[in-house]
């Protein structure tokens, strides 16, 4: 039984009456967190594009634009993390992580507050700062303020319903019960709502839960919208047993459920925030699969959602919700102009155009044509390698065809429902198989141009788009090929206005060369390569007189798309050096563009980061190997010089000593014989005297016993 405060809250909110806007006489001041955040940037650019339409320019005024009914329009303030670098032109003033008081005093020069955490945790405690700091400042206020929490619908996960069929609505707001991970959530939520109801003429507070946000490039959707784009699953998963219902609402629904509380200042001060569908989680993704990737899903554990890189754990929980909700006040209060009121699955088409378009996923479709032999498959393959595209050859594509319908007619089960497609199936490859029977190998113009046609519209070529090469190679093929069915009359497609513009490519390549280059070309090749194109030098030269016969007449491929406005890039081949093919590509790169597609997955990057710090450290290991390799080297040497230097000087030392003993021979000799008796005699007597000059002494006893004094 409800409280009497919780009855008194039902009775507030479930009045559709509203306050009047208090409209200011300048330029309405936002502030956004985390505006380089997927739902922030959304928001600030989809309210400052609301403003702007409803806006005409004031002078040369830089504060605003005044609109039309003579209130101003918004100037958006926001702070942007260092967590990723992304471009937000739609927010003027925008502050990288300010400390506490800083950011207060850009909250106080603002009239909204508008404070989303449906994506990053983190953000809770910083709302909740926020909207305690600005109550305790109310009596500094120069005039009303407004605070948002854009919360979620994950404060409402583990409500009961007494009635499975009945959904939720604000009614029983005060009832709702969040999913375990999102208790600060709801816990923010309740004191977001208390203080606005101190003065709410001041500082008027509103909670919007929104449902899971899509569109615009797409956040919490985005792995299956990514994996389908990629084509590289046969199967996109889905978690769980996907029968849950998933609330959501488009990312530009919610900017004008934001936009009319800014403008209408409602009374309820809770407002819940999706669309009307009821779609489950499998609903979505086999929608998404189908428009974009391969049609099939699979369904796993809901614990291997938890392993997937792309998703964090507040997305997964978020996309394992099971709630049906309604949106009653946006009804009653407002005329919301709804994009997408009865969701993603209904408006796949919309969503996916708008997901290619933020994220710049736009194919690229290239035709290269050129006579036999002048470099199409090699030029086509780096084409591709560059802009990973699917490089589309005859060959590949009719044995791949005819390898798909096999799979339908094996895999075929009668009971089933895709009966009549298995018949088609079994019936267009009787058809291919006939065809190549009786022309030898080769397919007649028109099961061609349908093998190829079917190719082009796969979704694999759709998404990232194609190098057709050397095809068509007539007109007549080139019209069969590019038309739309959907204008085709009873004549055929006779109107050159009737291409199909998904499949007509952009850029047309017209590769050529001499005769003579050409014929000296293929006689270098290896005999693997001639036998593998059919290169042969009789085969060779009948392909090469059909092509110039087919380029000369006034009916030719190169005219077709000449006639369409699709100017062809000549190419001149005269060399076979790597360093002209590469000024071959960088020209067809300037004239292409940049890639459009997704870089290479964050795996692969931390991969090749990985390789290129392993080569670094290999070859730096490699260098100090080097360099100790040397120094021992050098070492050695040195000992070994050393030695020998050693070894030197020691028979020097010896030599000298044999050169001085041999010296000092007769010298010995002659004083041993003639000096050292006499001497010796003398100092034994001088030792026997003691005089007290010895000196004297000896010298007299030396001249008086000199045996040669005659």
């Amino acid at each position: 039984m409800a409280t009497a405060h919780q009855q008194h809250e039902t009775a507030a909110m479930a009045e559709p009456r509203m306050e009047r806007p208090n409209v200011s006489p300048r330029v309405t001041r936002v502030f956004i967190n985390d505006v380089d955040s997927y739902a922030s940037r959304c928001l600030a650019k989809l309210l400052r594009e609301r403003a702007a339409g409803q806006t005409e320019p004031e002078g040369e005024e830089e504060s605003g634009l005044r609109s039309r009914s003579g209130a101003r329009a918004f100037h958006l303030v926001g702070t942007v993390s260092a967590k990723c670098q992304v471009d937000t032109p739609d927010v003027p003033e925008q502050y990288l992580q300010p400390d506490r008081e800083e950011l207060l005093s850009k909250l106080m020069d603002c009239d909204v507050v508008i404070y989303n955490i449906t994506q990053h945790a983190e953000q809770v405690d910083e709302a909740l700062w926020a909207v305690s700091a600005l109550h305790k400042e109310m009596g500094r206020f120069s005039g009303p303020k407004m605070f948002i929490l854009v919360s979620t619908v994950m404060t409402w996960a583990c409500s009961r319903l007494v009635d499975p069929e009945v959904p939720f609505t604000e009614e029983v707001f005060w009832g709702r019960r969040a999913h375990p991970n999102f208790k600060p959530h709801i816990d923010l939520e309740k004191r977001v709502v208390k203080l606005g109801k101190t003065k709410r003429t001041l500082f008027s507070t509103y909670v919007v839960a929104s449902g899971l946000q899509y569109g615009m490039g797409e956040q919490v959707f985005h792995h299956f919208f990514k994996t389908s784009w990629l084509g590289q699953e046969k199967e996109i998963p889905v978690f769980g047993d996907g029968t849950n219902i998933v609330p959501t609402i488009h990312i530009r629904d919610l900017a004008s459920v934001i936009q009319n509380v800014i403008e209408h200042q409602p009374k309820p001060y809770y407002l819940l925030a999706v669309d009307s569908s009821s779609n489950t989680l499998e609903d979505i993704v086999k929608e998404v699969a189908s428009v974009l990737g391969p049609g099939a899903i699979q369904k796993r554990p809901f614990e291997e959602a938890f392993l997937t890189r792309d998703l964090s754990t507040m997305e997964v929980d978020s996309l394992l919700v099971n709630l049906r909700l309604e949106s009653v006040h946006l009804k009653e209060l407002f005329s919301i102009n709804w994009l997408c009121e009865t969701g993603l699955v209904d408006n796949i088409e919309l969503v996916v155009e708008e997901y290619q378009k933020a994220r710049g996923l736009l194919p690229i479709r290239l035709c290269v044509l050129g006579p036999p032999a002048v470099g199409k498959s090699t030029l086509s393959r780096r084409i591709s390698d560059h802009y990973k595209l699917h490089h589309i050859t005859l060959k590949e594509t009719i044995s791949e065809t005819i390898s798909q319908l096999e799979d339908i007619e094996r895999d075929a089960d009668p009971d089933a429902e895709e009966e009549n497609s298995a018949a088609e199936a079994k019936e267009f490859l009787t058809s291919l198989k006939d065809s190549m029977e009786q022309g030898g190998g080769f397919l007649d113009d028109q099961l061609l141009v349908k093998v190829v046609r079917n190719k082009l519209r796969s979704n694999p070529c759709k998404n990232q788009g194609f190098v057709l090469d050397g095809f068509p190679k007539t007109y007549e093929q080139a019209k069969d090929l590019f038309y739309t069915e959907d204008l085709e009359s009873e004549d055929g497609p006779s109107q050159m206005s009737s291409y199909n513009k998904k499949i007509m490519p952009e850029f047309v390549l017209c590769l050529d060369a001499s005769d003579d280059f050409l014929k000296e070309r293929v006689m270098m090749l290896p005999e693997r390569l001639v036998r593998e194109h059919n290169y042969e030098k009789e085969h060779f030269l009948r392909r090469l007189a059909r092509f110039r016969g087919n380029n000369v007449e006034d009916e030719t491929v190169v005219n077709y798309f000449d006639e369409l406005d699709i100017a062809p890039l000549r190419l001149e081949i005269t060399s076979n050096d790597e360093p002209d093919c590469l000024l071959l590509m960088q020209e067809i790169m300037d004239e292409v563009g940049q890639p459009r597609n997704y870089g290479p997955p964050s795996q692969e990057v931390e991969e090749g980061e990985r390789r290129e710090a392993e080569e670094t450290m290999r070859r730096q290991a490699q260098k100090n190997a080097e360099e100790e390799r040397k120094e021992a080297e050098e070492a050695q040497h040195r000992a070994e010089h050393w030695e020998e230097w050693t070894k030197s000087l020691e028979e020097v030392r010896q030599q000298q000593e044999e050169v001085l003993e041999a010296e000092s021979g007769p010298m010995r000799n002659y004083l041993m014989e003639h000096v050292m008796p006499t001497l010796t005699q003398g100092l034994m007597e001088c030792c026997t005297a003691r005089p007290q000059d010895p000196v004297d002494f000896l010298a007299e006893f030396l001249m008086k016993n000199n045996p040669f004094n005659y």
